[in-house]
């Protein structure tokens, strides 16, 4: 089956699609990467959405425009992945949509949201969608997330020792993929999304994330403000765990920032930047692992790595791509695989690493421009996961 995967993180400045064939091979789940499309949010649509995301209030009209625009701009990258990718032959698209919000109190999430409607991506591709993937996780008693844990947890299963995938986004979470004990999954902190909230706020909006590093490279760790951004409760709780930028956004890290304004922006960031590879080293550590294979925007930024790698003090710190899955496309292709097992009625959660009560076939379906057409349901649930050069 020729699977798209459209996923925007919760850094939401561009939307990436990434095509693979997948198969089953006895118990076996192959993916044959074919490639990755990105598309940056079309600016008013990115200011939108930012004015729009906790804490800023907003309203149902602005709701139902953001649904339906995002759903659009997936659409359009959809297009093009089926034919730049796919020859025109896809399958099926999986959308992630885009979180705006993640509903948690006291360790519990109660609710998620994801906008972009499925239909606009099914009437502009012609192909069945899957979409509304986190939602049955959390109705299942689960955190919704780190939703692709099914994923790394067949991905890497087999390698010795405890071998940990790390995704850096907006926010940072780790999957623990083997060791004598269960898959455990949860979200480290914040990876990208204060860092880049300080870019933003410190330079008046000319910078929007820290490229390359630049910043954090020329600045200096306060330890003062490192301690004070340490005792955030969150870091404490026991896993399962999920967090998001309705915590870690503007407003919390000016609370923060109270009594260092003095810093310069450099050392802002550059504090910001270790705090994430502080947090997640700690996070790492406490499970152990052996090595770390990264992902996510986050390891195009030569400081932030420099610091996990430091912080982990000898643990290997590799790129996803060693292993045959580009850091870049990673969660897209992560999608593509959830979205193939929802249609072959296979459940899409790891209970260890979210959870939830029980595992389950997650997502809705909306049908494409011929209907719905269902393949067999598998036989077999896939126990591991092979990257193929070939597609089927």
């Amino acid at each position: 089956m020729r699977v798209i995967g459209l996923m925007s993180g919760t850094s939401y400045d561009a939307v990436d699609a990434a095509a693979a064939d997948l198969w089953l091979d006895a118990d076996t789940l192959v993916l044959a990467p074919l490639g990755m499309v990105s598309a940056p949010y079309p600016a008013g649509l990115r200011a939108a959405l930012a004015g729009a995301l906790p804490p800023a209030a907003t309203t149902m009209e602005e709701v139902c425009r953001l649904d339906t625009s995002i759903g659009r701009a997936f659409a359009s990258l959809a297009v093009r992945a089926d034919e730049e990718l796919c020859g025109g032959r896809a399958d099926l698209v999986v959308s992630h949509g885009q979180t705006v919000y993640h509903w948690s109190e006291g360790g519990t999430v109660h609710g998620t949201l994801q906008l972009g409607e499925a239909a606009w991506i099914a009437e502009a591709t012609g192909r069945p969608v899957v979409s509304g993937l986190r939602t049955r996780d959390v109705a299942a008693g689960g955190q919704g997330a780190p939703l692709v844990s099914i994923v790394d947890v067949l991905w890497l299963r087999g390698r010795p020792g405890v071998p940990v995938a790390l995704n850096l986004g907006g926010i940072a979470n780790i999957t623990v993929a083997a060791g004598a004990g269960s898959p455990a999954a949860f979200d480290t902190g914040p990876a990208n999304a204060l860092i880049d909230a300080a870019v933003r706020h410190l330079t008046g909006g000319r910078l929007r994330y820290d490229v390359d590093g630049a910043l954090a490279g020329r600045g200096r760790v306060d330890e003062a403000l490192l301690r004070r951004l340490l005792d955030e409760p969150y870091y404490a709780q026991p896993p399962p765990k999920t967090t998001g930028k309705e915590v870690f956004h503007l407003p919390y890290l000016r609370a923060a920032l109270a009594g260092h304004e003095a810093l310069s922006a450099e050392d802002v960031v550059a504090t910001l930047t270790r705090l994430t590879a502080r947090t997640v080293a700690e996070a790492a550590r406490a499970v152990r692992a052996t090595e770390v294979f990264a992902s996510g925007g986050g390891t195009r930024n030569p400081v932030l790595m420099a610091m996990l790698r430091t912080e982990l003090d000898g643990v290997p710190v590799r790129d996803s791509g060693e292993l045959g899955l580009p850091s870049a496309a990673k969660e897209a292709y992560a999608f593509a695989v959830l979205g193939f097992l929802t249609v072959h009625g296979i459940a899409g959660t790891v209970p260890a690493c979210t959870g939830a009560r029980h595992a389950s076939v997650l997502g809705s379906l909306t049908p494409g421009r011929h209907g719905l057409r269902l393949p067999e349901p598998a036989a077999v649930a896939p126990v591991r996961m092979r990257l193929s050069p070939q597609g089927n």
